[in-house]
C-alpha cells in the first residue's frame, strides 16, 4: 500500500477528484494548506499599500492506494492538476504500513 500526497492549486481539485474516481479510488482526504516552493510568494497592492504574501494558498490531497492502481494514480493527479505554469504543485509517495477500518475491523488493502 501506498500513501500518495498532492499539494496541487485549488482551483483543479474538482479536475483532479474526477480523474481519480474515473480510475476507481475510492476516498480521498483534501486540506486546505498554505505554501510557496520556486514562487516564493508575490506582492500585492492592498488600497495603495503593497504587502508581500509569503504563503500562498494550496490543496493537498492525500489518497491511500494498492501498488497496483499507484501508477494508474499518479497518472490521474498529475494530468488533471497541470496547467503548464510555475507553482501547478507536487506529488509524494510513502509507503503505508497498515490501514485499518474502524467500523468493521478490516486490515490492510481491504480496509481501503
Amino acid at each position: 500500500m501506498k500513501m500518495v500526497t498532492a499539494v496541487i492549486k485549488p482551483f483543479k481539485l474538482d479536475d483532479v477528484r474526477e480523474a481519480l474516481s474515473t480510475i476507481g479510488v475510492q476516498g480521498i482526504t483534501v486540506s486546505e494548506v498554505k505554501g510557496f516552493g520556486r514562487q516564493k510568494g508575490h506582492t500585492e497592492l492592498y488600497r495603495g499599500a503593497e504587502y508581500v504574501v509569503d504563503f500562498l494558498p494550496k490543496t493537498k490531497v492525500e489518497v491511500a492506494v494498492s501498488e497496483e492502481l499507484l501508477d494508474q494514480t499518479i497518472d490521474a493527479i498529475s494530468g488533471a492538476a497541470q496547467t503548464g505554469n510555475i507553482g501547478d504543485g507536487k506529488i509524494f509517495v510513502t509507503s503505508l504500513e497498515q490501514s485499518i477500518r474502524i467500523r468493521t475491523g478490516e486490515t490492510g488493502v481491504d480496509a481501503l
